[in-house]
């Protein structure tokens, strides 16, 4: 077993026990590993490994990875800030986007698809600690934008995404995801189809778990610090 597959099954121990202690089925939480930065030569490898989604934040580089590594068949997610003139990129080559939060990106993701693509799955970035250097919607305008989302017949919204503050008291990292938490059961309620809660990231995963992440995007515990050459 290689340095990298070992990290790989000590993050997936952790998904196991963080999802033992609160209940939970550890097959009802996905890993996304988070290759942002990081060569598709480790991407490989962790494919190799039995890890099939893989998350990206800048819309070149990710899709040189795509490229490289078509033949695998993986399953590519962008997490990153998404601007106006790289929607037609990511809306041809990945199959979800985490960080919508303004109905015009949407529109364009949905306008871009191609036809031959199965519809775009999307998720609905909120701001749940209201700070004003991260994107996401606020809470309160959420749900109205959420149900417009839903009428783009190349997107297909899947749930929410958050980045809450960081923290290391398991308590006040339980808070946010509990926000997030709280709005997709009301979105639910009023007849939204979601099946995702995109949160926890190596810091917060057992926090995240606890209050019903589907999806942990890690990246550190699996690569180690930030390649940033």
């Amino acid at each position: 077993m290689t340095i990298l597959s070992a990290k790989l099954q000590a993050v997936r121990a952790r998904i196991a026990r963080a999802a033992g202690q609160c209940g939970r089925a550890v097959d009802t939480i996905q890993l996304l590993a988070v290759s942002k930065t990081w060569p598709a030569m480790q991407v490989r490898e962790l494919a190799a490994a039995g890890q099939r989604a893989f998350g990206e934040s800048y819309v070149r580089e990710g899709i040189e990875k795509i490229t490289e590594l078509r033949a695998l068949q993986l399953e590519w997610h962008f997490i990153g800030v998404l601007q106006t003139n790289k929607t037609r990129a990511v809306a041809e080559a990945f199959d979800w986007v985490h960080s919508v939060d303004r109905l015009e990106i949407a529109q364009r993701l949905s306008e871009q698809r191609p036809a031959s693509l199965p519809p775009l799955s999307v998720c609905l970035q909120v701001n749940v600690s209201g700070e004003a250097s991260k994107g996401g919607v606020s809470l309160a305008a959420a749900p109205a934008l959420a149900q417009a989302l839903t009428a783009l017949p190349k997107l297909r919204l899947r749930g929410l995404m958050a980045i809450p503050a960081p923290s290391d008291d398991f308590v006040e990292q339980c808070r946010p995801f509990r926000l997030l938490r709280e709005l997709s059961e009301r979105l639910q309620a009023n007849g939204l189809l979601l099946d995702t809660l995109s949160m926890g990231m190596s810091h917060d995963l057992e926090a995240a778990i606890a209050e019903g992440s589907t999806l942990v995007r890690i990246g550190t515990a699996i690569f180690g610090e930030r390649n940033r050459a």
